[in-house]
Parts: C-alpha cells; sequence; structure tokens
C-alpha cells in the first residue's frame, strides 16, 4: 500500500510570485508540486515551458516536480523536461504515435514515467503498458482550466483502475486531478486514489497549513 501524497497544482498560484507561493505550500505540508504544461493545442490554454520548471528546481531544489504533459507532440518536450529537473512527467496517450516508447524515454532520462486518463478515454489505452509506468493520472475535469467541479462518474473509473493495478503492477502509484477539496478527498481515496493534487482547494485558501491539516484529516494522516 502506498503512502497518500498530496500535491499542489501551481496552474492555480499567484504567478507574479510562484516561488514563494510554491515555498508556502511545501511550508504548510504538500509532499510535491504539480506543473500542467498546455501547449493551447492538445488543450485550448497556454501555460508553463521548461523554464519554468527550471526555475523551480533552482529555487526548491529538494522538492519533487510532477510534470502533466497536456501537449501534443511530445518527445522533445519529455527531453526539455527531463533536462530542467523535473522527477516524473507525465502524458496523455493520445498525444503519442508510440505510448511505449515514450515511456521508456522518460525512465531512460532518470525520471518516473506516468500516463494521464481523461474522463472519457478507454481503460484500453494501459494494455501492455504496466511494466513501464510508475504512475496513471486520472483526470477528474476535462483538462484545460484550473477551478472546474469534479466529474463523480470518474470515482467508478479510479475504481476500475485500483483493480486492475491490483491485477498488473500494484506499485504503479494513482493520482487524481480536479475538482477535488476537503469534502470529497476522502471518497475519493476510497475508490483507490493514492495521491491528491489540488490547485484551487488550495492556493484559493486563506490558510495554507489550516487547509492542508484539514485535508490530512480526512484521509486519517
Amino acid at each position: 500500500m502506498h503512502d497518500l501524497i498530496i500535491s499542489a497544482s501551481i496552474l492555480s498560484a499567484d504567478m507574479g510570485c510562484l516561488a514563494k507561493e510554491s515555498a508556502a505550500v511545501l511550508q504548510a505540508g504538500v509532499n510535491s508540486l504539480h506543473i500542467d504544461v498546455m501547449d493551447n493545442h492538445f488543450v485550448p490554454n497556454l501555460t508553463f515551458g521548461p523554464l519554468v520548471c527550471s526555475a523551480l528546481r533552482k529555487h526548491l531544489p529538494m522538492t519533487f516536480l510532477d510534470v502533466h504533459l497536456m501537449v501534443n507532440p511530445v518527445d522533445h518536450l519529455i527531453n526539455a523536461f527531463a533536462a530542467a529537473g523535473a522527477n516524473q512527467i507525465i502524458f496523455h496517450p493520445e498525444a503519442s504515435t508510440n505510448v511505449v516508447k515514450n515511456l521508456k524515454q522518460i525512465r531512460r532520462l532518470g525520471c518516473n514515467a506516468g500516463l494521464a486518463i481523461n474522463p472519457q478515454t478507454s481503460l484500453n489505452c494501459l494494455d501492455d503498458k504496466w511494466e513501464n509506468l510508475d504512475s496513471i493520472l486520472m483526470m477528474s475535469v476535462n483538462p484545460g482550466f484550473a477551478e472546474q467541479h469534479f466529474i463523480p462518474e470518474v470515482l467508478n473509473k479510479i475504481s476500475s483502475v485500483k483493480q486492475l493495478l491490483s491485477t498488473h503492477n500494484p506499485t504503479i502509484r494513482l493520482s487524481v486531478d480536479g475538482g477535488i477539496k476537503k469534502n470529497n478527498i476522502a471518497e475519493i481515496a476510497k475508490a483507490g486514489a493514492d495521491t491528491f493534487i489540488l490547485g484551487s482547494g488550495i492556493f484559493n485558501t486563506e490558510d495554507y497549513t489550516i487547509t492542508l491539516t484539514e485535508l490530512r484529516s480526512e484521509l486519517n494522516l
């Protein structure tokens, strides 16, 4: 059984003082930072490039940086974000012409490798990938923008992925991203998730320490 992890998505941070905001949530108790990379092509938004990842690595050298690529193609940016200091790189199978090749590429560069699954994506995309995966990211919103509401139907999909992991490779972590708040994080954990990615659920609150304490209480941590 994996330790439960809370990760802060910097998409919801104050971009004018990103390093300060990132340091504050880490001090409050988050375990890692999640970097949503969007190209205004694969998804209808434009966000961070490798320079942001590199800057965070410089200012926060011991922090686990989890990069979620919502881009197409992925090959070049995998190299760029690995060089920028990412610890984990996740991409969408729809954005790759050879998923196994890209997963192996990520691992060869010294990073954990993961796949992101949209609410409407078939779980068949995981077939024959189990030995090349370190993480699966279940999207509980349609990717592209922050502050969306959790899609309740995704709970069943989380449970289905957890069952598949139990059969094929229980060492793979199961993350969930989108609309996670204090009032639903326990239910998401019960469905099988072990990593919880929150943006506005942390950054839009008045006191990060109180928020993290409440979230951990819901998870019995």
